[in-house]
């Protein structure tokens, strides 16, 4: 079986994770679009089997979690008959620790209760200790936060309040942010911390690193499984890979994840070692 150089699966990983389409890296890199969409697939099955073996544990203090919209082959209202469950609108649950900035979990999903239930759960599994958590004023939240954790959180939430967009702005741009309101849910959450700050900024990174995620483009995933793919590569490069600015490392180094700064050289190989297990296990089933 052929393979690429490592130098250029480096290459298209990082693009990847750098806000490239996949057609602008196949041009770059000078390979087909079948092989990109190949190494995508290859790497979102290893890092989302990565992330769920070894992001566990995680010791921190504050989480903040929000929930971001794209969507996939048409926008909700576009959805052809046929494709109901496999396009429309994908929101992405993230979970984010305040301190070391780690991603701590995600899921891609709809915005509903179902989902919300889904998340919790999995946030609840990976902390080692109690923490205060914040999220905004999605009713959804309050149910699943009491299921998946009970009393043993201190929960908060930030309902921001809206006005009228002004003047042509108001198609593309939300509604102008006029206050905010701080409602305790359980436990003794301090409202000095009761902020979402850190999880929308993270919003805008997710945005500006993959090209899917752009508004009012062509670049939208035309694919479900592509999609998570490329959340789970976003991921654990900017969980293991990417240095924050202001940490001066990676947040899973931050947070005692790992005591390593990978390379992407790491990650591919990572990846390798994924496959090889992966075929493996399929002759021995």
């Amino acid at each position: 079986m052929n393979k690429l150089p490592i130098e250029k699966r480096v290459q298209i990983l990082h693009m990847l994770c750098e806000g490239s389409s996949m057609r602008a890296i196949s041009r770059v890199v000078g390979v087909s679009i079948n092989t990109v969409a190949k190494l995508l697939a290859d790497a979102g099955e290893a890092c989302e089997t990565y992330h769920n073996d070894n992001v566990r544990n995680v010791k921190a203090e504050r989480v903040q979690c929000d929930e971001i919209w794209s969507f996939c082959y048409s926008k909700q209202k576009n959805v052809p008959t046929g494709k109901e469950g496999e396009a429309g609108d994908v929101w992405t649950w993230t979970a984010i620790d305040s301190d070391s900035k780690l991603i701590i979990s995600w899921m891609a999903g709809g915005r509903d209760a179902d989902s919300a239930n889904d998340f919790m759960g999995d946030l609840k599994t990976r902390l080692a200790n109690r923490v205060q958590l914040t999220t905004d004023g999605h009713k959804a939240y309050l149910e699943a936060v009491e299921k998946a954790f009970g009393d043993d959180v201190d929960y908060a939430q930030l309902v921001k309040l809206y006005g009228e967009a002004t003047g042509g702005q108001k198609r593309y741009s939300p509604a102008q942010c006029v206050g905010a309101r701080k409602m305790r849910v359980n436990g003794n959450p301090d409202p000095k911390n009761i902020n979402t700050s850190y999880v929308e900024r993270q919003n805008l990174t997710m945005r500006m690193s993959m090209r899917r995620f752009t508004r009012l483009t062509n670049a939208f995933s035309k694919k479900l499984e592509n999609h998570c793919h490329a959340l789970a590569l976003y991921f654990v490069w900017y969980n293991f890979v990417r240095i924050h600015k202001t940490l001066k490392m990676s947040p899973a180094m931050a947070a005692g994840v790992t005591d390593t700064l990978w390379s992407m050289e790491d990650l591919v190989n990572m990846i390798d070692v994924y496959a090889i297990k992966k075929e493996r296990l399929s002759y021995s089933n």
